[in-house]
């Protein structure tokens, strides 16, 4: 079955695993609403990247842990590139610490952005989708959130709502020809893992079968798939892309 050209939204897509979601699925006709924070000129970057190749594009600032800031993103996407089909819950931020010196905000903030972010964008989406009778919505969460970390509890329980949250959505939507499904990164070279240390780094990779962190482009194609009609059988699953990290 051909997929027809859909509106995506993608949070945080302006680096990382959202740019090449945002690359590879303009490649393939889809209209890209690309969301950043902070990062305004990366994320115009990504559009320009893509509007150079055909695609058609345009960038959104928005927090996705402010319910107001969402609600202006999403009424700005739309109105450039159409009803949104498409959620990629791609931002996401880390404030490590050991539990015994992690201060409420740093737990708070984590929470705020990785699950309640998750939940303001699929909240204010999903009545359009079901209205549509279709709809994908892909939470990219992360293997700490199923094997734990040390120095991450805060990170580590937001990522394992947001797997509980995936499924509990996927069995209310189902019969709506609506997905929500979970990809689940191992370590992947980001912004994020590039400021560890070597010697923190050489220790990760110990706990990869692989031995080696992935790249964005090893992830991003599990996405772009699951965003598919080929995928329209596939529901309330947390896939692994990890390097066997969580086996």
């Amino acid at each position: 079955m051909s997929d027809a050209p859909r509106t995506v939204l993608i949070t945080g897509a302006s680096r990382g695993i959202g740019r090449e979601c945002a690359i590879r699925l303009a490649k393939l006709g889809h209209r890209i609403a690309v969301n950043y924070n902070s990062h305004a000129e990366d994320a115009n970057e990504v559009v320009e990247t893509i509007r150079s190749a055909g695609g058609t594009a345009t960038a959104v600032g928005g927090n996705v842990s402010d319910k107001a800031a969402v609600e202006k993103m999403i009424d700005e996407a739309e109105a450039a590139l159409g009803p949104i089909e498409i959620l990629i819950n791609n931002a996401g931020i880390i404030s490590d610490s050991l539990l015994m010196r992690m201060s409420d905000d740093d737990f708070d903030r984590v929470m705020d952005t990785n699950l309640k972010g998750t939940y303001f964008c699929s909240r204010l989406l999903i009545p359009g989708m079901v209205k549509r009778r279709w709809g994908r919505i892909i939470n990219v969460s992360s293997v700490v959130g199923i094997r734990g970390n040390i120095g991450q509890t805060n990170y580590s329980a937001s990522k394992a709502a947001v797997h509980g949250f995936t499924k509990s959505l996927a069995k209310e939507v189902a019969t709506r020809n609506i997905t929500v499904n979970a990809v689940a990164p191992g370590y992947i070279r980001t912004a994020t893992t590039d400021v560890l240390t070597d010697k923190v780094k050489d220790t990760v990779k110990t706990w990869i079968p692989m031995g080696r962190f992935g790249e964005p482009e090893e992830v991003a194609p599990m996405i772009v798939f699951l965003c598919s009609e080929d995928a329209r059988y596939i529901t309330g699953d947390v896939i692994r892309v990890d390097g066997g990290m969580a086996i």
